[in-house]
């Protein structure tokens, strides 16, 4: 195995241990968190924006504050929400479930980071470099980016038009 091989798998057990510390509970809202955020601030910073006139000159810096406004305040409120559900796990007596498919949530996030990365690499020079050639395990993820491809077509070409008029 060469040292790319043994980094793919340093990232998927790091992954794997904040997982089991946060449990599966706090791991999936807080990727929920972050997906709402997201879209919240992609539908909404619009509407926003309108409000900013008076403070923003510049549309695209106007734009961009009422994005990163919503975002954030979205985020804040879902950190809320998370310590709160987090509690509620503690109070239960549900800790040690949570946390073993924590441990599930985390090999799956370090997989599909390894995936998204390799997706990324592919299109530069590092993929006719000999380490990228004679590793073990990047051809199964290049496998899972081409499988990506076929099941996920379009999906960020959604992402990237939510909120647009379709004018």
């Amino acid at each position: 195995m060469l040292i790319i091989d043994w980094v793919i798998l340093a990232v998927v057990l790091i992954s794997a241990l904040i997982s089991i510390k946060r449990g599966f509970v706090k791991e999936m809202l807080s990727l929920a968190s972050w997906i709402a955020a997201f879209i919240i601030a992609r539908i909404f910073s619009g509407h926003l924006d309108v409000l900013l006139v008076q403070w923003i000159e510049t549309p695209s810096a106007r734009y961009g504050a009422a994005f990163a406004i919503l975002f954030a305040a979205t985020l804040i409120v879902g950190a809320m929400i998370n310590n709160l559900v987090g509690e509620l796990v503690k109070v239960t007596g549900l800790a040690g479930t949570d946390r073993m498919f924590g441990i599930v949530f985390g090999v799956a996030r370090g997989l599909i980071l390894i995936t998204a990365a390799v997706y990324g690499l592919q299109m530069t020079a590092f993929s006719a470099d000999p380490w990228w050639k004679e590793s073990a395990l990047i051809p199964h993820f290049e496998l899972m980016v081409s499988w990506s491809k076929n099941i996920l077509p379009g999906a960020a070409e959604t992402l990237l038009t939510l909120g647009k008029s379709s004018d």
